[in-house]
Formats: C-alpha cells, sequence, structure tokens
C-alpha cells in the first residue's frame, strides 16, 4: 500500500431494518432511530441512522478492504448528512500515511443529499 492508493468503494443500501437494527445493536434507543412519526414530529422527514451504526459501518469498510486480520487502532469520524431509508451509501477510501504495517485512511461515505460521514481511520496490517 502506498500514499494516495484508493481502497474500492462500498455500496450499502440503507434500510429502515439496518437503521432499526443498528440502533437496536447499539443500544441508542431514541425514537428518531426506529420510530417515523415521532422522527417527523421532531423535525426529520423520516427515521435516519445513529453514528455507532455510521462507525461500524467505517470499520467493516476498512477490514473488508485491508483483511480480517487487520486491527482498528483509531476511528475518529464526523457526521454530515443523514442516512435515510431508502438511500445508498457510498463508502470510499484513500491512503493518507503509511508507516510499517500501520496505514492511515481517509473514509468518506455519500448518500444522495450528500457526505453522511467523513473521517480517518488508523489501521494496522499484520505483513
Amino acid at each position: 500500500m502506498n500514499v494516495g492508493d484508493t481502497l474500492p468503494p462500498l455500496e450499502i443500501p440503507v434500510t429502515r431494518t439496518l437503521i432499526v437494527a443498528g440502533a437496536i445493536a447499539s443500544r441508542d434507543y431514541q425514537d428518531v432511530h426506529h420510530d417515523a412519526a415521532l422522527a417527523q414530529e421532531k423535525g426529520s422527514p423520516d427515521i435516519f441512522m445513529n453514528i455507532l451504526t455510521t462507525n461500524g459501518l467505517v470499520g467493516r469498510y476498512v477490514t473488508d478492504r485491508l483483511g480480517p486480520r487487520t486491527v482498528l487502532r483509531k476511528v475518529a469520524i464526523r457526521l454530515g448528512a443523514p442516512n435515510y431509508p431508502g438511500d445508498t451509501m457510498i463508502l470510499t477510501g484513500t491512503i493518507t500515511a503509511v508507516s510499517g504495517t500501520t496505514v492511515e485512511i481517509r473514509v468518506v461515505g455519500a448518500n444522495g443529499i450528500g457526505h453522511h460521514v467523513s473521517g480517518s481511520v488508523t489501521a494496522e496490517v499484520p505483513a
């Protein structure tokens, strides 16, 4: 791996089930992640994905691309446009630093309304 290399993209269909399951798995019971009517009362057009689900998907993206022995050392992400049901998030990554077996990857996840997530992942990739 070299600085500037890109990782193959990963398309993730954003389904209602994915949003609700991610919220439940991360024990995030806020109604905006599972109840469309209550989310709309709070000004959202629908339920939306929580940050913990997004964080897990970013980790999955990196380990799927670099291999199952990859160890995530640091994940630093920032949310932008919400992930609503019926959209698709496309994750992309670019290698920004390499030091021995450690790599840093700039990750962006975009959906139909903009960048849902951006940030960096530091990972150790065993030789």
